[in-house]
Protein backbone atom coordinates (compact mmCIF):
# COMPACT_ATOMS: atom_id res chain seq x y z
CA UNK A 1 0.00 0.00 0.00
CA UNK A 2 1.20 3.30 -1.18
CA UNK A 3 1.82 5.74 1.79
CA UNK A 4 0.08 8.87 2.16
CA UNK A 5 0.70 12.36 3.15
CA UNK A 6 -2.06 15.15 3.90
CA UNK A 7 -3.16 17.31 1.44
CA UNK A 8 -3.38 21.19 3.08
CA UNK A 9 -7.05 22.25 3.35
CA UNK A 10 -7.35 25.30 1.34
CA UNK A 11 -9.58 27.84 0.27
CA UNK A 12 -10.11 27.25 -3.77
CA UNK A 13 -11.24 30.57 -5.20
CA UNK A 14 -14.20 30.37 -7.10
CA UNK A 15 -13.87 32.06 -10.59
CA UNK A 16 -17.04 32.41 -12.32
CA UNK A 17 -20.44 30.47 -12.58
CA UNK A 18 -21.49 28.84 -15.79
CA UNK A 19 -25.06 27.12 -17.35
CA UNK A 20 -22.59 24.64 -18.83
CA UNK A 21 -19.06 23.09 -17.79
CA UNK A 22 -17.67 21.20 -20.68
CA UNK A 23 -14.32 19.19 -19.58
CA UNK A 24 -12.96 18.03 -22.74
CA UNK A 25 -12.58 19.72 -25.93
CA UNK A 26 -12.32 17.15 -28.39
CA UNK A 27 -14.88 16.12 -30.98
CA UNK A 28 -17.52 15.41 -28.42
CA UNK A 29 -16.72 18.51 -25.95
CA UNK A 30 -16.55 21.16 -29.10
CA UNK A 31 -19.80 19.88 -30.21
CA UNK A 32 -21.01 20.24 -26.50
CA UNK A 33 -19.51 23.77 -25.90
CA UNK A 34 -20.71 24.97 -29.44
CA UNK A 35 -24.33 23.72 -29.24
CA UNK A 36 -24.29 24.56 -25.29
CA UNK A 37 -23.54 28.50 -26.28
CA UNK A 38 -25.73 28.78 -29.11
CA UNK A 39 -28.60 28.28 -26.92
CA UNK A 40 -27.45 30.99 -24.47
CA UNK A 41 -26.07 29.00 -22.07
CA UNK A 42 -22.81 30.96 -20.63
CA UNK A 43 -20.69 27.66 -21.07
CA UNK A 44 -16.75 27.16 -20.34
CA UNK A 45 -15.10 25.02 -22.12
CA UNK A 46 -11.92 23.26 -20.50
CA UNK A 47 -8.98 21.19 -22.30
CA UNK A 48 -5.58 20.00 -21.19
CA UNK A 49 -4.08 20.44 -24.77
CA UNK A 50 -2.85 23.44 -26.01
CA UNK A 51 -5.94 22.95 -28.67
CA UNK A 52 -8.82 22.27 -29.53
CA UNK A 53 -9.58 18.49 -31.18
CA UNK A 54 -8.50 16.33 -29.33
CA UNK A 55 -7.49 13.15 -31.10
CA UNK A 56 -8.17 14.01 -34.52
CA UNK A 57 -5.85 17.48 -33.89
CA UNK A 58 -2.85 17.27 -30.88
CA UNK A 59 -3.67 12.84 -31.29
CA UNK A 60 -3.08 13.49 -35.03
CA UNK A 61 -5.81 10.84 -36.23
CA UNK A 62 -6.66 13.04 -38.19
CA UNK A 63 -9.92 11.75 -40.31
CA UNK A 64 -13.43 11.41 -38.82
CA UNK A 65 -15.28 8.58 -39.51
CA UNK A 66 -18.74 7.40 -39.24
CA UNK A 67 -20.15 10.40 -40.26
CA UNK A 68 -21.13 9.79 -43.83
CA UNK A 69 -22.56 6.52 -45.71
CA UNK A 70 -20.43 4.16 -47.65
CA UNK A 71 -22.20 6.16 -50.93
CA UNK A 72 -20.34 8.98 -49.70
CA UNK A 73 -23.24 11.13 -50.34
CA UNK A 74 -25.52 10.58 -47.47
CA UNK A 75 -24.99 12.84 -44.10
CA UNK A 76 -25.70 9.89 -41.55
CA UNK A 77 -24.12 12.23 -38.84
CA UNK A 78 -25.41 15.84 -39.45
CA UNK A 79 -25.77 18.60 -37.31
CA UNK A 80 -22.29 20.60 -36.25
CA UNK A 81 -20.54 17.37 -37.60
CA UNK A 82 -21.33 18.17 -41.08
CA UNK A 83 -21.28 22.14 -40.53
CA UNK A 84 -17.39 21.23 -39.59
CA UNK A 85 -17.10 19.45 -42.37
CA UNK A 86 -18.10 21.71 -45.31
CA UNK A 87 -17.09 24.54 -43.79
CA UNK A 88 -13.44 22.64 -43.36
CA UNK A 89 -13.52 21.74 -46.63
CA UNK A 90 -14.43 25.17 -48.15
CA UNK A 91 -11.08 26.51 -46.15
CA UNK A 92 -9.13 23.71 -47.94
CA UNK A 93 -8.23 21.69 -44.45
CA UNK A 94 -10.39 19.27 -45.25
CA UNK A 95 -11.57 16.69 -48.01
CA UNK A 96 -14.86 14.87 -48.82
CA UNK A 97 -13.30 12.52 -50.98
CA UNK A 98 -15.72 10.33 -53.22
CA UNK A 99 -15.49 6.73 -54.76
CA UNK A 100 -13.97 7.08 -58.22
CA UNK A 101 -13.95 3.43 -59.17
CA UNK A 102 -9.91 2.87 -58.30
CA UNK A 103 -8.55 2.18 -54.91
CA UNK A 104 -8.60 5.30 -52.88
CA UNK A 105 -5.47 6.73 -50.99
CA UNK A 106 -7.80 7.73 -48.38
CA UNK A 107 -7.93 4.55 -47.22
CA UNK A 108 -6.86 1.68 -49.58
CA UNK A 109 -10.18 0.40 -50.53
CA UNK A 110 -12.27 1.55 -53.48
CA UNK A 111 -15.34 2.31 -51.43
CA UNK A 112 -16.37 2.17 -47.59
CA UNK A 113 -16.38 3.83 -44.36
CA UNK A 114 -12.60 4.63 -44.56
CA UNK A 115 -13.24 6.28 -48.07
CA UNK A 116 -16.37 8.03 -46.72
CA UNK A 117 -14.42 9.56 -43.30
CA UNK A 118 -13.22 13.58 -43.46
CA UNK A 119 -9.39 14.00 -43.47
CA UNK A 120 -8.13 17.06 -42.93
CA UNK A 121 -5.34 19.34 -41.65
CA UNK A 122 -5.01 18.59 -37.67
CA UNK A 123 -3.27 22.70 -37.79
CA UNK A 124 -6.13 24.09 -39.89
CA UNK A 125 -9.20 22.45 -37.96
CA UNK A 126 -7.49 23.64 -35.03
CA UNK A 127 -8.14 27.15 -35.97
CA UNK A 128 -11.79 26.29 -37.45
CA UNK A 129 -12.46 24.90 -34.07
CA UNK A 130 -11.07 28.40 -32.27
CA UNK A 131 -13.05 30.36 -34.83
CA UNK A 132 -16.50 28.42 -34.21
CA UNK A 133 -15.95 28.39 -30.66
CA UNK A 134 -15.42 32.04 -30.35
CA UNK A 135 -18.45 32.82 -32.79
CA UNK A 136 -20.64 30.76 -30.70
CA UNK A 137 -19.38 32.62 -27.49
CA UNK A 138 -18.07 29.51 -25.90
CA UNK A 139 -15.07 30.92 -23.03
CA UNK A 140 -12.23 27.96 -23.48
CA UNK A 141 -9.35 27.47 -21.54
CA UNK A 142 -6.51 25.39 -22.49
CA UNK A 143 -4.02 23.54 -21.02
CA UNK A 144 -6.40 22.97 -18.21
CA UNK A 145 -7.26 19.93 -16.41
CA UNK A 146 -10.94 19.25 -14.19
CA UNK A 147 -9.15 17.55 -11.22
CA UNK A 148 -12.22 17.61 -8.88
CA UNK A 149 -16.16 18.24 -8.07
CA UNK A 150 -17.90 19.47 -5.13
CA UNK A 151 -21.26 17.49 -4.64
CA UNK A 152 -24.52 18.42 -2.62
CA UNK A 153 -27.59 16.60 -2.89
CA UNK A 154 -26.77 14.47 -5.78
CA UNK A 155 -25.24 17.08 -8.42
CA UNK A 156 -22.18 18.74 -9.16
CA UNK A 157 -21.80 22.39 -7.76
CA UNK A 158 -18.53 23.12 -8.73
CA UNK A 159 -15.86 21.71 -10.77
CA UNK A 160 -12.29 22.28 -9.46
CA UNK A 161 -9.91 22.88 -12.64
CA UNK A 162 -5.89 23.30 -12.58
CA UNK A 163 -3.98 25.07 -14.66
CA UNK A 164 -1.02 27.78 -14.38
CA UNK A 165 -2.89 29.67 -12.50
CA UNK A 166 -3.29 27.31 -9.98
CA UNK A 167 -6.69 25.73 -8.61
CA UNK A 168 -9.86 27.27 -8.80
CA UNK A 169 -13.84 26.18 -8.91
CA UNK A 170 -16.50 27.03 -11.33
CA UNK A 171 -20.01 26.81 -10.41
CA UNK A 172 -22.12 24.64 -12.63
CA UNK A 173 -25.63 24.09 -13.42
CA UNK A 174 -24.80 21.23 -15.79
CA UNK A 175 -21.83 19.36 -15.96
CA UNK A 176 -20.66 17.92 -19.27
CA UNK A 177 -17.96 14.90 -18.94
CA UNK A 178 -16.34 14.91 -22.40
CA UNK A 179 -12.80 13.39 -21.46
CA UNK A 180 -13.48 10.11 -22.77
CA UNK A 181 -12.48 8.62 -19.94
CA UNK A 182 -15.09 9.68 -17.98
CA UNK A 183 -13.00 11.33 -15.49
CA UNK A 184 -15.79 13.80 -13.90
CA UNK A 185 -17.71 10.52 -13.45
CA UNK A 186 -15.38 8.55 -11.92
CA UNK A 187 -14.31 11.94 -9.42
CA UNK A 188 -18.75 12.11 -8.50
CA UNK A 189 -18.36 8.43 -7.33
CA UNK A 190 -20.08 7.20 -10.32
CA UNK A 191 -20.22 3.12 -11.21
CA UNK A 192 -17.78 2.54 -14.13
CA UNK A 193 -16.02 -0.58 -15.81
CA UNK A 194 -12.42 -0.29 -16.97
CA UNK A 195 -11.57 -1.95 -19.95
CA UNK A 196 -12.75 -5.83 -20.41
CA UNK A 197 -14.94 -6.52 -17.63
CA UNK A 198 -12.81 -10.10 -16.81
CA UNK A 199 -9.39 -8.89 -16.48
CA UNK A 200 -9.24 -4.83 -16.93
CA UNK A 201 -7.38 -4.87 -20.13
CA UNK A 202 -7.68 -3.01 -22.66
CA UNK A 203 -7.49 -2.27 -26.34
CA UNK A 204 -3.60 -1.59 -27.74
CA UNK A 205 -3.41 2.48 -28.10
CA UNK A 206 -1.50 4.09 -30.71
CA UNK A 207 0.56 6.67 -30.79
CA UNK A 208 0.15 8.92 -34.69
CA UNK A 209 2.54 10.09 -37.00
CA UNK A 210 2.20 12.20 -40.38
CA UNK A 211 5.03 11.56 -42.72
CA UNK A 212 5.45 13.83 -45.91
CA UNK A 213 7.38 13.38 -49.12
CA UNK A 214 5.33 10.36 -49.95
CA UNK A 215 4.91 9.44 -53.27
CA UNK A 216 1.52 8.83 -53.62
CA UNK A 217 1.50 8.04 -57.33
CA UNK A 218 3.59 5.11 -57.04
CA UNK A 219 2.08 3.67 -54.17
CA UNK A 220 -1.41 3.89 -55.78
CA UNK A 221 0.05 2.49 -58.31
CA UNK A 222 1.21 -0.30 -56.42
CA UNK A 223 -1.37 -1.39 -54.22
CA UNK A 224 -3.52 -0.84 -57.54
CA UNK A 225 -1.74 -3.26 -59.46
CA UNK A 226 -2.58 -5.84 -56.17
CA UNK A 227 -5.83 -5.64 -54.48
CA UNK A 228 -8.81 -3.12 -55.01
CA UNK A 229 -10.48 -3.81 -51.29
CA UNK A 230 -8.58 -3.10 -47.97
CA UNK A 231 -4.95 -3.37 -48.98
CA UNK A 232 -3.10 -3.89 -45.91
CA UNK A 233 0.47 -4.92 -46.95
CA UNK A 234 0.19 -8.06 -45.30
CA UNK A 235 2.32 -10.55 -47.41
CA UNK A 236 4.80 -8.00 -47.37
CA UNK A 237 4.88 -7.85 -43.45
CA UNK A 238 5.02 -11.41 -43.01
CA UNK A 239 7.78 -12.13 -45.40
CA UNK A 240 9.40 -8.93 -43.41
CA UNK A 241 8.99 -10.94 -39.97
CA UNK A 242 10.51 -13.87 -41.47
CA UNK A 243 13.11 -12.03 -42.22
CA UNK A 244 13.73 -10.76 -39.08
CA UNK A 245 13.02 -6.88 -40.33
CA UNK A 246 9.59 -5.79 -39.03
CA UNK A 247 9.96 -5.88 -35.05
CA UNK A 248 6.61 -5.25 -34.18
CA UNK A 249 3.78 -7.54 -32.80
CA UNK A 250 1.62 -5.92 -35.04
CA UNK A 251 1.50 -7.02 -38.73
CA UNK A 252 -0.81 -4.35 -41.07
CA UNK A 253 0.22 -0.81 -42.64
CA UNK A 254 -2.69 1.60 -42.21
CA UNK A 255 -2.17 4.48 -44.20
CA UNK A 256 -4.51 7.46 -45.37
CA UNK A 257 -3.50 10.40 -47.59
CA UNK A 258 -4.58 13.60 -45.94
CA UNK A 259 -5.16 16.97 -47.36
CA UNK A 260 -2.14 17.29 -49.31
CA UNK A 261 -1.40 14.48 -51.83
CA UNK A 262 2.47 13.53 -50.43
CA UNK A 263 1.13 13.55 -46.64
CA UNK A 264 -0.02 10.45 -44.87
CA UNK A 265 -1.24 9.84 -41.61
CA UNK A 266 0.18 6.59 -40.50
CA UNK A 267 -2.31 4.60 -38.58
CA UNK A 268 0.30 1.44 -37.99
CA UNK A 269 1.36 0.99 -34.26
CA UNK A 270 -0.98 -0.89 -31.62
CA UNK A 271 0.70 -1.43 -28.46
CA UNK A 272 -0.27 -3.74 -25.84
CA UNK A 273 -0.72 -3.44 -22.19
CA UNK A 274 -0.92 0.38 -21.29
CA UNK A 275 -3.77 2.02 -19.10
CA UNK A 276 -4.71 4.71 -20.42
CA UNK A 277 -6.11 5.98 -17.04
CA UNK A 278 -3.01 5.56 -15.18
CA UNK A 279 0.21 8.62 -15.72
CA UNK A 280 3.02 6.23 -15.43
CA UNK A 281 1.41 4.19 -18.09
CA UNK A 282 0.59 6.54 -21.08
CA UNK A 283 4.16 8.29 -20.45
CA UNK A 284 5.55 4.89 -21.20
CA UNK A 285 3.70 4.55 -24.33
CA UNK A 286 4.48 7.43 -25.57
CA UNK A 287 8.17 6.91 -25.50
CA UNK A 288 7.93 3.48 -27.03
CA UNK A 289 5.21 4.91 -29.98
CA UNK A 290 8.48 7.47 -30.56
CA UNK A 291 10.80 4.87 -31.25
CA UNK A 292 8.67 2.60 -32.77
CA UNK A 293 7.48 5.69 -35.14
CA UNK A 294 11.27 6.15 -36.03
CA UNK A 295 12.18 2.57 -36.45
CA UNK A 296 8.66 2.60 -38.88
CA UNK A 297 9.96 5.26 -40.77
CA UNK A 298 13.36 3.69 -41.69
CA UNK A 299 11.37 0.18 -43.01
CA UNK A 300 9.13 2.59 -44.96
CA UNK A 301 11.41 3.66 -46.53
CA UNK A 302 13.86 0.29 -47.38
CA UNK A 303 10.88 -1.89 -48.59
CA UNK A 304 7.89 0.17 -49.18
CA UNK A 305 7.01 1.73 -52.69
CA UNK A 306 6.43 5.60 -52.56
CA UNK A 307 8.23 5.89 -48.99
CA UNK A 308 11.80 5.88 -50.39
CA UNK A 309 12.13 9.41 -49.59
CA UNK A 310 9.35 9.90 -46.93
CA UNK A 311 10.00 11.83 -43.90
CA UNK A 312 7.84 12.01 -40.51
CA UNK A 313 6.02 15.30 -40.30
CA UNK A 314 4.51 15.01 -36.79
CA UNK A 315 4.69 12.53 -33.74
CA UNK A 316 1.14 13.27 -32.11
CA UNK A 317 1.83 14.66 -28.75
CA UNK A 318 -0.98 12.96 -27.47
CA UNK A 319 -1.39 9.35 -27.67
CA UNK A 320 -4.41 7.65 -29.22
CA UNK A 321 -6.24 5.55 -26.72
CA UNK A 322 -9.56 3.77 -27.79
CA UNK A 323 -10.98 2.67 -24.75
CA UNK A 324 -10.56 3.26 -20.67
CA UNK A 325 -13.43 3.21 -18.77
CA UNK A 326 -16.90 3.42 -19.39
CA UNK A 327 -20.11 4.40 -17.39
CA UNK A 328 -22.78 2.13 -15.98
CA UNK A 329 -25.88 3.44 -16.88
CA UNK A 330 -29.41 2.35 -15.95
CA UNK A 331 -29.47 1.23 -19.48
CA UNK A 332 -26.60 -0.34 -21.55
CA UNK A 333 -26.46 -0.62 -25.29
CA UNK A 334 -25.69 -4.02 -26.49
CA UNK A 335 -24.17 -6.18 -29.79
CA UNK A 336 -27.88 -7.80 -29.78
CA UNK A 337 -29.59 -4.30 -29.89
CA UNK A 338 -27.48 -2.90 -33.16
CA UNK A 339 -27.13 -6.33 -34.74
CA UNK A 340 -30.93 -7.03 -34.51
CA UNK A 341 -31.97 -3.28 -35.40
CA UNK A 342 -33.81 -2.35 -32.72
CA UNK A 343 -35.34 1.12 -32.70
CA UNK A 344 -35.07 3.37 -29.98
CA UNK A 345 -37.62 6.41 -28.94
CA UNK A 346 -34.26 8.42 -27.58
CA UNK A 347 -32.04 7.95 -30.38
CA UNK A 348 -30.14 11.44 -31.04
CA UNK A 349 -27.96 10.03 -33.85
CA UNK A 350 -26.05 7.27 -35.71
CA UNK A 351 -23.08 5.79 -36.57
CA UNK A 352 -22.05 4.58 -40.40
CA UNK A 353 -18.85 2.76 -38.21
CA UNK A 354 -18.08 -1.03 -37.98
CA UNK A 355 -17.17 -3.41 -35.26
CA UNK A 356 -12.96 -2.16 -34.95
CA UNK A 357 -12.12 -2.99 -31.54
CA UNK A 358 -8.68 -4.94 -31.19
CA UNK A 359 -7.89 -7.23 -28.60
CA UNK A 360 -6.43 -6.14 -25.31
CA UNK A 361 -3.36 -8.91 -26.33
CA UNK A 362 -3.35 -9.42 -29.97
CA UNK A 363 -3.08 -5.98 -31.42
CA UNK A 364 -4.21 -7.24 -35.43
CA UNK A 365 -6.93 -9.77 -33.70
CA UNK A 366 -10.60 -8.28 -33.84
CA UNK A 367 -12.53 -10.51 -32.34
CA UNK A 368 -16.00 -9.29 -33.67
CA UNK A 369 -14.63 -10.23 -37.23
CA UNK A 370 -13.31 -13.44 -36.46
CA UNK A 371 -16.77 -14.42 -34.75
CA UNK A 372 -17.95 -13.58 -38.27
CA UNK A 373 -20.19 -11.30 -36.26
CA UNK A 374 -22.46 -9.14 -38.89
CA UNK A 375 -21.27 -5.59 -39.82
CA UNK A 376 -24.55 -3.17 -38.90
CA UNK A 377 -25.17 -0.60 -41.66
CA UNK A 378 -25.97 1.98 -38.72
CA UNK A 379 -25.56 1.87 -34.98
CA UNK A 380 -28.31 4.17 -33.63
CA UNK A 381 -26.94 6.11 -30.28
CA UNK A 382 -29.45 6.63 -27.69
CA UNK A 383 -29.58 9.33 -25.20
CA UNK A 384 -29.62 7.23 -22.20
CA UNK A 385 -26.52 5.71 -22.85
CA UNK A 386 -24.92 8.89 -22.21
CA UNK A 387 -26.45 8.85 -18.32
CA UNK A 388 -24.42 7.88 -15.03
CA UNK A 389 -25.79 6.76 -12.34
CA UNK A 390 -25.80 8.77 -9.10
CA UNK A 391 -25.17 12.79 -10.66
CA UNK A 392 -28.26 14.61 -11.39
CA UNK A 393 -26.67 17.33 -13.34
CA UNK A 394 -23.80 14.92 -15.24
CA UNK A 395 -24.05 13.86 -18.71
CA UNK A 396 -20.70 11.47 -20.30
CA UNK A 397 -21.03 11.86 -24.30
CA UNK A 398 -18.34 10.25 -26.48
CA UNK A 399 -16.28 6.62 -25.77
CA UNK A 400 -16.91 6.39 -22.22
CA UNK A 401 -21.19 5.75 -22.77
CA UNK A 402 -22.41 2.78 -21.05
CA UNK A 403 -22.79 0.16 -23.91
CA UNK A 404 -21.78 -3.42 -24.03
CA UNK A 405 -18.02 -3.49 -24.46
CA UNK A 406 -17.91 -4.58 -28.30
CA UNK A 407 -20.21 -1.65 -29.24
CA UNK A 408 -17.23 1.10 -28.26
CA UNK A 409 -15.97 -0.37 -31.98
CA UNK A 410 -18.70 1.59 -34.34
CA UNK A 411 -18.94 4.24 -31.73
CA UNK A 412 -16.00 5.69 -29.87
CA UNK A 413 -14.94 7.04 -33.56
CA UNK A 414 -14.94 11.14 -33.67
CA UNK A 415 -18.77 11.58 -35.95
CA UNK A 416 -21.02 9.66 -33.58
CA UNK A 417 -18.55 11.29 -30.94
CA UNK A 418 -19.92 14.87 -32.02
CA UNK A 419 -23.21 13.73 -32.45
CA UNK A 420 -23.09 12.88 -28.62
CA UNK A 421 -21.57 15.83 -27.61
CA UNK A 422 -24.12 18.43 -29.38
CA UNK A 423 -27.02 16.39 -27.97
CA UNK A 424 -25.40 16.73 -24.63
CA UNK A 425 -25.41 20.41 -25.36
CA UNK A 426 -29.00 20.82 -26.77
CA UNK A 427 -29.96 18.77 -23.54
CA UNK A 428 -27.91 20.75 -21.17
CA UNK A 429 -30.24 24.11 -21.78
CA UNK A 430 -32.91 22.35 -19.87
CA UNK A 431 -30.88 21.21 -17.21
CA UNK A 432 -30.25 24.81 -16.64
CA UNK A 433 -32.83 26.47 -17.28
CA UNK A 434 -35.58 24.28 -15.38
CA UNK A 435 -33.13 22.27 -12.95
CA UNK A 436 -34.04 19.46 -14.07
CA UNK A 437 -31.79 15.91 -13.89
CA UNK A 438 -30.53 14.99 -17.34
CA UNK A 439 -32.13 11.40 -17.08
CA UNK A 440 -35.93 13.72 -16.89
CA UNK A 441 -34.84 15.89 -20.05
CA UNK A 442 -37.98 16.25 -22.45
CA UNK A 443 -36.56 13.67 -25.35
CA UNK A 444 -39.21 14.71 -28.12
CA UNK A 445 -38.24 18.84 -27.62
CA UNK A 446 -34.61 17.81 -27.36
CA UNK A 447 -34.77 15.13 -30.93
CA UNK A 448 -37.33 18.66 -32.25
CA UNK A 449 -34.38 20.99 -31.21
CA UNK A 450 -31.70 18.67 -32.72
CA UNK A 451 -33.71 18.32 -36.09
CA UNK A 452 -33.72 22.06 -36.02
CA UNK A 453 -29.85 22.48 -35.80
CA UNK A 454 -29.57 19.41 -38.94
CA UNK A 455 -28.83 16.63 -37.21
CA UNK A 456 -29.72 13.43 -38.63
CA UNK A 457 -32.66 11.87 -36.50
CA UNK A 458 -33.83 8.73 -39.16
CA UNK A 459 -31.32 6.51 -41.06
CA UNK A 460 -30.68 7.68 -44.73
Amino acid sequence: MNPTIPFPVREIPVRAAYDAVVCGGGPAGCAAAIAAARQGLKTLLVEGQGQLGGMGTSGLVSHWLGGRANNCRDWVVGGIFRELSLEGARRGVALLPEPDGTVSPHGWRAAGQLVAGVPFDAFGMAALLDDVSAAAGVEVLLFTRAVAVALADGAITHVVIHNKSGFQAVAAKAVIDATGDADLAALSGCPTILGREEDRLMTPVTLQMHMDHVDADALKAYVQARDKSGYRWLEEIQALMKQGEWPFSYDRLISVQLTDPDTFMVNTSRMTGFDGTDGASISKAMAQGRRESLQLLAILRKHFAGFEKARIKAIAPLLGVRETRRIVGDFMLTVNDVVNGRTFDDAIGFSAYGWDLPDPKKPSYQPMHEKKVATPALTPVPYRIMLPQGIANLICPGRAVSVERDVLGPLRVMAPCMAMGEAAGVAAAQVAADGKPFVAVDIAALRAELLRRGATLEAP
